[in-house]
């Protein structure tokens, strides 16, 4: 009996160790995605990893040149070239009169990352892709999803919890061996005065058990960082937000009920980067006239007088005060500073639907956050939205640049947009 216990003590080892190879080969498959995603954000529109496109392939890129060289070339290559590095000027002669282009926010870490990409999709095997262009490039669902680490976390749990449950049987079992032995065991000379001091002596025991320990300490850890992981991957995540607003203005009442177009009152969506905040002279288009008393019994709705009173307005005498005040509404949807948004280019260039980032707004009493506003959320989206470039003329302006380019023409900022309000001034 006590070599059965020995073989599970064995196997808790061997499994505890194949843990830690499981945590690294997660570790491993998310900086590989990274890779991958800023492979294809930064790398594709002039690299393939099996094929030459602008720039050459860039299967076995890790062999070919050393980690350091490689950071500093994706960093800033025109600095190297002008340094006189002899590999670096070779490739420029090479590719003229191509010019690599510096990515100086990258960290050396982001190229390790992207590195650690390219070398695990240079391992695959050539496919065809629809074009007919062989490409080592793998599909989206190559990429380790939530479900599967879910997955894999919960085997890891129940395995953990039979090996203790197999642990505790066998115990059971050397007890009872003992006891026909006559052996007398330590649970049995355990004062029996009072249930306090059982508990009291039963703890002390359980505290001698480094096994016991361990899986306690153990699970602290995991619910501890499990919480931690939860806490900061939802940091300045406000999906669901739902302020009380200074007026119960109802989404659904006039977009839903009364179909008043989204832009009506949003004009700035359609024109510019905000899509603002209507005015209240806005709202008093219709509700100069629209007063809603039949609900309340001949008297004009209360929501509706809080838009009179802060415009100092009489509706008896439908004359204006000279004390008007803002109303303070409470900001649902909110960006950090650092991410831009433009919805003009989604509205007008894109023909996005409101619905699409803000849900089913005509459908809301109140309005509340809907969609995360995340950068994954976002980027997902636009792998996803297919351009619709024909009749466009900035993709139009695009595909002229790039057939000056394929000719060796010269290419000025401004041409590709450079001289847009939008591009420094947010």
């Amino acid at each position: 009996m006590r070599s059965v216990s020995l073989f599970f003590g064995s196997v808790k080892r061997v499994f505890l160790v194949l843990s830690l190879f499981f945590v690294g080969g997660v570790s491993f498959a998310q900086s590989v995605s990274e890779g991958k995603a800023l492979f294809q954000s930064k790398c594709t529109s002039c690299h393939a990893v099996n094929r030459v496109v602008i720039g050459p392939a860039l299967k076995d890129v890790d062999q070919r040149h050393d980690e350091e060289w490689l950071i500093k070339w994706i960093q800033n290559s025109q600095k190297m070239i002008a340094s006189g590095d002899a590999k670096a000027v070779a490739l420029a002669n090479q590719y003229k009169p191509n010019v690599m282009t510096a990515f100086p926010e990258l960290t050396p870490e982001n190229v390790k990352s992207i590195v650690a990409y390219i070398k695990e999709e240079g391992n695959k095997p050539a496919t065809t892709n629809a074009a007919g262009a062989v490409d080592g490039a793998s599909s989206s669902n190559d990429e380790v999803s939530d479900f599967m680490l879910g997955g894999l976390i919960l085997v890891i749990v129940i395995a953990f919890l039979v090996i203790i449950i197999l642990n505790r049987v066998i115990k059971t079992f050397e007890r009872l061996l003992l006891q026909k032995q006559g052996v007398a065991l330590e649970e049995e000379v355990v004062n029996e005065t009072g249930k306090v001091q059982k508990l009291i002596a039963y703890l002390k025991l359980r505290a001698k058990n480094k096994k016991f320990i361990f899986f306690i300490v153990l699970g602290v850890v995991l619910v501890l960082g499990t919480v931690g992981w939860v806490g900061m991957w939802n940091t300045d995540v406000h999906t669901g937000y739902q302020p009380v607003q200074p007026i119960k203005f109802s989404h659904q009442l006039h977009a839903g009920v009364n179909k008043i177009d989204c832009q009506y009152c949003h004009t700035g969506a359609y024109k510019s980067k905000n899509a603002s905040i209507p005015s209240l002279n806005v709202c008093m288009n219709c509700h100069n006239y629209v007063q809603a008393t039949d609900k309340y019994n001949g008297e004009i709705s209360p929501e509706i007088k809080k838009i009179y009173r802060a415009l100092d307005y009489d509706p008896q005498t439908k004359k204006y005060g000279s004390s008007p005040k803002p109303i303070q509404w409470i900001r649902i949807h909110n960006l950090p500073d650092f991410a831009y948004f433009n919805h003009s280019q989604h509205v007008k260039v894109a023909g996005v639907k409101c619905q699409k980032c803000h849900g089913p707004i005509q459908n809301m009493e109140e309005v509340y956050q809907y969609s995360p506003l995340t950068m994954k959320w976002c980027i997902n989206c636009h792998r996803e939205t297919e351009v619709n470039y024909k009749g466009n003329a900035y993709y139009a302006s695009l595909i002229a640049a790039h057939e000056k380019l394929k000719k060796g023409e010269k290419i000025t900022a401004a041409v590709l947009g450079g001289t847009e309000c939008a591009k420094c001034h947010y």
